[in-house]
């Protein structure tokens, strides 16, 4: 019977090993021993292996066959870091970083420039700036990051970090926080032809001049202009990728939508040299729902309450309190306003023309109203006699045209002189005898018809009087009348002719005005 071989000792391999061998067949063994202690150099990788080597052990020269070529496939998959590591050795040995990477000093390198946006993250009116996350997408050639994929396994492409190799400065010009250019904490990816592709994450704050003419229903127009800090034309150039923004990954902002983002390639000039950059324009578009319910309807219907002031009856004493709280609200909005909008002389908001409209309103309400108020209070006993046209036209002609009620006739009844005749009784001295007493009963008469038509008179004045008052009160009522229609038209037609160029704007901001 034959048995095959068993490795009973072996002096060669360490303990470990050899209580894992002793008992396997040798040709199993010094396979495993190579594999170990050549190639894997791995405890991880030892520990997977080895399950398919006591199967290997088991069934025999197929699966030994089988595991053969495993451990040539795991001894290539290892290799491939190590060739990873010549291959940067060799490529970064001599490299110098701040060295352009061109074979002539007349070549220029150029660099394919895109962007991506991600957020827009403010747009800051009081300061006039515009902050955004972006992506700067940017490729180059690097001739001294060349090799050839065949001497190094196959690799076409490693990732390097980007302190390591050459960076075309650019940077963002109208930044506003200090901060040029994009992270430097990402690697660049290097193609075995010397592509080099950098795809760097950046948080700017650019400036933007802002246009808040049409408050709360405007549209900004801002822009990043992109170039090389320290390189002219003819050592780098810059190559747009795509006119469009990307917007794949954009986070959508809740008070501002983005109508379009496009970029364009410009180029200034100072003296022989040019200096080529690429701008971003971003026509924004607010969206004015907030302020609209929060800002535009309070102001307006403190504009209606004005109108009401007139609708109160003069006799009330909050009619000025009225008209003066309203002014007052009016002033606390304009405030909030100043707090959003930037300090500029070149334009006025349209809220803010708004506001000084309604204030203008509400001051001359006030106005009106104590004017309203004195001519309640006139009668015959403060010297203000009611001039006929005054009579004729506020108790008879305007109570139609305002749809009131007519005021009735009232009968005048003239003041008695004193030097009337019939002012003073007439007193006879009584003769003496029969006849004098009837003279003195007939004194007596004359004294009681006197007295009668003393009262009489108090009376009518007192009549006279009161229907003064009452005439100049119901002129206060036409004025007042008078004063809520002109008011509510002006009101009215204020508003819509304020408002209508904003709306109009607003309706066709579907299609974007020309980047200026």
């Amino acid at each position: 019977m034959n048995h095959r071989p068993r490795l009973q000792s072996v002096p060669l391999y360490p303990s470990p090993i050899r209580s894992i061998l002793r008992g396997v067949p040798v040709r199993h063994a010094r396979l495993f021993y190579v594999f170990v202690f050549t190639k894997m150099k791995s405890a991880r990788v030892v520990s997977a292996i080895f399950p398919l080597f006591l199967v290997a052990m088991v069934t025999g020269e197929r699966a030994s066959y089988l595991l053969s070529n495993l451990i040539e496939s795991a001894g290539e998959f290892v290799s491939l870091a190590e060739r990873e590591d010549t291959l940067l050795r060799d490529l970064f040995q001599g490299y110098q970083k701040w060295v352009r990477p061109t074979q002539h000093s007349n070549n220029t390198v150029k660099v394919r420039f895109g962007l991506k946006i991600s957020q827009l993250v403010d747009v800051d009116e009081k300061n006039q700036l515009m902050t955004t996350n972006v992506w700067l997408w940017q490729e180059w050639v690097d001739y001294k990051l060349r090799w050839n994929p065949e001497d190094y396994g196959g690799i076409t492409f490693i990732r390097v970090p980007t302190e390591s190799i050459w960076l075309p400065d650019i940077v963002l010009y109208e930044n506003a926080d200090g901060h040029f250019e994009g992270s430097l904490m990402t690697k660049a990816i290097i193609k075995y032809n010397g592509a080099v592709t950098w795809t760097p994450p950046a948080s700017y704050k650019s400036a933007c001049t802002m246009d808040v003419t049409f408050f709360p229903f405007d549209r900004q127009n801002c822009s990043m202009k992109f170039g090389s800090w320290t390189y002219d034309g003819t050592m780098v150039d810059l190559v747009l990728v795509n006119q469009q923004v990307d917007r794949s990954d954009f986070f959508d902002n809740g008070e501002w939508e983005i109508l379009s983002a496009t970029g364009a390639k410009g180029g200034r000039h100072d003296g022989t040299l040019s200096y080529p950059f690429i701008t971003y324009s971003f026509i924004l578009k607010r969206l004015p729902l907030f302020y609209t319910l929060f800002l535009i309807i309070p102001c307006l219907g403190l504009s209606f309450l004005t109108v009401l002031v007139f609708y109160l009856p003069s006799d009330e004493g909050e009619k000025v309190s009225l008209s003066t709280s309203v002014l007052v609200s009016l002033t606390v909005f304009l405030l909030v306003i100043e707090e959003i909008i930037p300090s500029s002389s070149k334009v006025i908001p349209l809220i803010g023309e708004y506001l000084l409209f309604i204030m203008i309103f509400v001051t001359l309400s006030i106005v009106v109203t104590v004017f309203v108020i004195n001519v309640h209070h006139r009668s015959s006993a403060t010297y203000h006699p009611m001039a006929p046209w005054v009579r004729e036209l506020f108790l008879q002609r305007l109570p139609q045209l305002l749809c009131m009620r007519t005021h009735t006739e009232r009968y005048l009844y003239p003041e008695l002189e004193p030097h009337s005749p019939d002012f003073k009784p007439r007193i006879r001295k009584a003769p003496p005898g029969p006849e004098g007493e009837g003279q003195a009963l007939v004194n007596m008469l004359e004294k009681a018809t006197f007295s009668v038509r003393y009262i009489s008179r108090h009376i009518r004045k007192e009549n006279f009087i009161r229907e003064v008052v009452h005439d100049w009160k119901f002129v206060a009522q036409v004025l007042d009348r008078i004063f809520l229609w002109v008011f509510l038209i002006v009101s009215i037609l204020g508003t819509i002719l304020i408002f209508t160029p904003a709306l109009k704007m607003y309706l066709l901001s579907s299609s974007p005005p020309l980047a200026p």
